[in-house]
């Protein structure tokens, strides 16, 4: 029973907080709906508010745009009046201007009228003068081929036969004073050049004292005795092979006794092959891994060797600046020679007497000394490079960046170009006289006989001479030409002559003196 009531009373609450719930959310949606209403009255009135405002702020500003377009607009208006009227001045300016042109063409074209006038009665008056000439011309001419024609006829003789024994006459005359003047003047000029030139070149050759010996290239290498031979040919030749594999030179063994000959074109492979026999001979192991050894240490050894010998030719000489490979390439010649003389050698002898004589006549003594220096430095690769040792020297200065002056003494040493300097000139005397000096060179047999006939040969070829001699070991050409066919003019043109043919056609160190002896014997015999 207790339990009926107690479910009673708890339905009985439950629908109470049921209605109660339902009521109160009838009221609060009532009450929402009012309050809404009364919200959306109130935006509406101040949405309608702001809307009013806003047209009446739109009508203020619509004014005032108004206004200021207004003010604009004339301000735009005035300034360009001012603007059209500045340039009506301007225009008006310049209408007066092309007036006045316009006047002073007018004026000129007046006065070109009246000169053009002018001239036309000069032109007509020049072209009667012109007619008067000719005519005048013409009679003249009449009048001179009537006193040719008897001048002819009383010398007995053409005019073209006159004037060509005029002209003969006074060549040949001419020819005469030419030849006595020029002569005259040569041998006026022959001995103060010889004396200044004697004076300048004693004092650069005293002043540079120079080996007399000419260095031979080594080519034959020493060997204790026969059995050492044998052990440098080896076992069926073996270590000949790997000697010439790996230097590059041809071995010649022969039935020379205690010597073996080394034969290769390039001097520095030379050598290689030259020091590492020499170094095999004394350590005695002998075969074809030592050999390759003992090669490349001796390659290093001397290409330390090359560098070391330029940088003290180049110490040597006080010539500074060198690019590395210059250096280096200076170096080589120490083992190149040119008829038995060392280029190295000859190269700085070359350098002191360059720069001796460029002091004694006032040139540049470095451009003359480095010139000098490197005037050969192309028979260092001419065995690897094609071209002659000139063009390779400058070819090598110019790609390290010598200076022109310098590459126009390499250049011009061996005449492959005209002169344009002196120190070129020094330079190309410094190297004839290194070259020349006795002791200097070594030259062969044969080739001396062939030069000397050679020298005889081309006077030879010459109208006139009678027989011709060679001496001086070929620094000197005496001619002996036959009087009744060569007067003394002639003789003179002719020394010329054959030292032109000389120059062009030969080969030689230093200079060539060239005598024509012309000589008249008249005999009597008293009875």
């Amino acid at each position: 029973m207790n339990n009926l009531l107690l479910a009673v009373n708890t339905v009985t609450v439950v629908l109470i907080a049921l209605g109660t719930l339902i009521v109160g959310g009838v009221v609060s949606f009532w009450i929402f709906n009012a309050f809404a209403s009364k919200k959306l009255n109130k935006n509406k009135t101040v949405a309608l508010k702001i809307i009013e405002d806003a047209y009446a702020e739109a009508k203020t500003i619509k004014k005032e745009a108004l206004l200021e377009a207004k003010e604009e607009s004339s301000k735009i208006k005035e300034e360009t009046t001012k603007e059209l009227s500045i340039k009506k001045e301007e225009l008006k300016k310049t209408e007066d201007r092309i007036a006045l042109k316009e006047d002073f063409i007018d004026k000129k074209d007046l006065y070109l009228d009246k000169k053009q006038q002018e001239l036309d009665e000069q032109k007509k008056k020049l072209d009667e003068k012109d007619v008067e000439l000719a005519k005048e011309i013409e009679k003249q001419g009449k009048i001179y081929a009537d006193m040719v024609a008897e001048l002819e006829k009383v010398a007995l003789m053409s005019k073209e036969d006159a004037k060509n024994l005029l002209v003969n006459s006074m060549t040949e005359e001419a020819r005469k004073d030419a030849a006595k003047t020029v002569r005259q003047i040569e041998e006026e000029a022959r001995e103060t050049a010889r004396k200044q030139a004697q004076n300048i070149v004693s004092l650069a050759i005293q002043k540079c004292a120079t080996d007399m010996v000419a260095e031979a290239t080594i080519s034959t290498v020493t060997i204790p005795n026969e059995e050492m031979k044998g052990r440098i040919i080896g076992r069926e030749g073996r270590n000949i092979r790997a000697i010439e594999a790996a230097t590059g030179v041809d071995l010649i063994v022969d039935d020379t006794p205690e010597t073996i000959t080394l034969s290769c074109f390039d001097p520095i492979r030379r050598e290689v092959a030259r020091l590492s026999l020499e170094k095999l001979i004394v350590d005695g192991r002998i075969h074809p891994t030592r050999i390759e050894e003992i090669v490349e240490k001796v390659k290093r050894d001397l290409d330390i060797q090359i560098k070391e010998a330029g940088e003290e030719a180049v110490n040597e000489a006080g010539v500074y600046g060198l690019h590395p490979e210059i250096i280096k390439t200076l170096g080589r010649l120490k083992y190149r020679t040119s008829y038995g003389q060392n280029v190295l050698k000859h190269s700085l002898e070359t350098s002191y007497l360059a720069g001796l004589l460029a002091a004694e006549v006032g040139a540049d003594v470095k451009v003359a000394k480095r010139g000098g220096l490197l005037h050969d430095i192309g028979k260092a690769l001419d065995h690897e490079t094609e071209g002659t040792h000139v063009q390779i020297g400058v070819d090598l200065a110019k790609k390290h960046r010598e200076s022109q002056a310098v590459i126009h003494c390499i250049e011009a040493h061996h005449f492959n170009v005209e002169f344009n300097s002196i120190e070129a000139i020094l330079v190309q005397v410094a190297d004839a006289i290194s070259s020349a000096r006795p002791g200097a060179r070594r030259e062969s047999m044969e080739n001396y006989v062939k030069r000397l006939e050679q020298l005889e040969s081309i006077a030879n070829e010459f109208k006139g001479v009678e027989k011709s001699f060679a001496v001086q070991a070929g620094r000197e050409v005496r001619i002996i030409v036959k009087p009744e066919q060569i007067s003394d003019e002639d003789a003179m043109f002719m020394a010329k002559d054959i030292a032109k043919k000389i120059e062009d056609q030969m080969e030689y160190p230093g200079q060539i003196k060239v005598n024509v002896i012309r000589e008249s014997r008249f005999t009597e015999t008293a009875k």
